[in-house]
C-alpha cells in the first residue's frame, strides 16, 4: 500500500513501541520522543513519539494509544529540513508523500475531524521535535534509510542468464567471425549493415550485376574491333 496509513500495532498490550516486520529484516533505527506531526495543512497532532525503522516512518500518539500513522520510505519522494517561517511556523522535517494518485486527486486535508480524514489524499507531512537540535540528525537518518529502500526499476528482468558454456562461446565467436568476414567483402561506401543480411545480399548482388555489365561492355568492344 502506497502513501500514508493509520498505524496502531504496538508491543506490550498496545502501550509500547510499534510492531516491526522482523521476519523481513525490519530494524528500529531511531526513536525521537516529544515529536508533533502535521498532516497536510491540518493543525498539529498532540505530541507523540517518532520511530524510524529501516522500512518506514512511524508516529504514535502519547495521549491516545489508538492513534498512529506510518509511511514507507518507498512512498517518501522528498524530505528536507525546513527553517523558513513563511513555509511553516516552526522548524521541522518536511516530507512529500507519493500516494499513487494524480495531483488533482490529492490534497492537504483541512478537515478537523479524524472521521473525515482520508490519509490516501495526504501528500505532505511535517515532523516537529521538541528538541530542535535533533532536526539535522533526523534528516541524516532519513537519508540513510531512504538509501536502504531504492525505488524499484520498472521492467527490470528478475533473472539474467550471464553464464555461458564453452560450446556456446565457441559458436558465438564463429558466428561473429563469419559475419565480420562477409561484411569485409562489401564496399565501404554503403556502411555496416548491423546484421541486416537482406541489405548485405542486395549490395552483393549489385556488385555482381555491375561486374557482369562491365564484362558485357568489354565483349562488345572486342567484337567491334574485330570487324574493323
Amino acid at each position: 500500500m502506497s502513501g500514508l496509513r493509520f498505524f496502531v500495532e504496538r508491543t506490550g498490550d498496545g502501550a509500547g513501541q510499534p510492531v516491526l516486520d522482523a521476519d523481513n529484516g525490519e530494524e528500529l533505527m531511531h526513536v525521537q520522543p516529544g515529536t508533533a506531526i502535521v498532516l497536510g495543512s491540518r493543525q498539529p497532532e498532540a505530541s507523540g513519539t517518532l520511530y524510524i525503522t529501516t522500512k518506514q516512518v512511524v508516529w504514535l500518539s502519547d495521549t491516545d494509544r489508538r492513534k498512529g500513522y506510518a509511511v514507507d520510505f518507498l512512498s517518501v519522494s522528498l524530505h528536507a529540513v525546513s527553517r523558513d517561517p513563511e513555509a511553516y511556523q516552526d522548524p521541522c522535517l518536511y516530507a512529500q508523500i507519493d500516494n499513487g494518485l494524480e495531483d488533482d486527486e490529492s490534497e492537504g486535508s483541512t478537515d478537523e475531524g479524524d472521521e473525515s480524514l482520508d490519509l490516501s489524499r495526504i501528500t505532505e507531512l511535517r515532523l516537529v521535535p521538541s528538541d530542535l537540535d535533533q532536526l539535522d540528525t533526523l534528516f541524516q537518518i532519513f537519508c540513510e534509510c531512504a538509501e536502504l529502500n531504492p525505488e524499484p526499476i520498472e521492467g527490470e528482468e528478475e533473472e539474467h542468464n550471464w553464464i555461458f558454456s564453452a560450446d556456446q562461446l565457441e559458436n558465438q565467436e564463429a558466428e561473429e567471425e563469419s559475419e565480420w568476414t562477409f561484411s569485409q567483402n562489401l564496399t565501404h561506401s554503403i556502411g555496416h549493415s548491423n546484421g541486416d543480411h537482406d541489405l548485405a545480399h542486395n549490395v552483393l548482388q549489385l556488385q555482381i550485376n555491375d561486374q557482369r555489365f562491365e564484362d558485357a561492355e568489354e565483349m562488345d568492344s572486342d567484337s567491334k574491333n574485330g570487324h574493323r
